[in-house]
């Protein structure tokens, strides 16, 4: 696990780039992205909702897939992949069907 940035107590400034510098030196071919929130509500904000998506076209412009982002608070967490915000790649490739004559 690697710490990309660390915020102020009620705000953080993340990028794609110092995300992914840290995933591309490790060859990572997948990433999940977590933080936290001092607050307790582990419920999404709209900040939460715009990075997971810049970062999530980041990933597949370099090839590396953002498979989940994780807000922890002190009790539980909420996660994007689990509330169905987050497809990984390998999910959404079309079926196959094959028509035999």
């Amino acid at each position: 696990m690697d710490t990309v940035s660390a915020g102020i107590l009620n705000a953080n400034l993340i990028h794609p780039r110092e995300t992914f510098d840290v995933a591309i030196r490790r060859h990572a071919a997948q990433i999940i992205v977590t933080h936290n929130h001092p607050t307790g509500d582990p419920e999404l904000s709209e900040d939460d909702l715009e990075i997971t998506k810049r970062l999530t076209e980041a990933g597949k412009i370099l090839g590396i897939e953002v498979i989940d982002h994780i807000i922890v608070t002190k009790g539980s967490f909420f996660s994007f992949k689990d509330k169905g915000l987050i497809n990984p790649v390998r999910n959404k490739m079309p079926k196959a069907s094959v028509k035999i004559k």
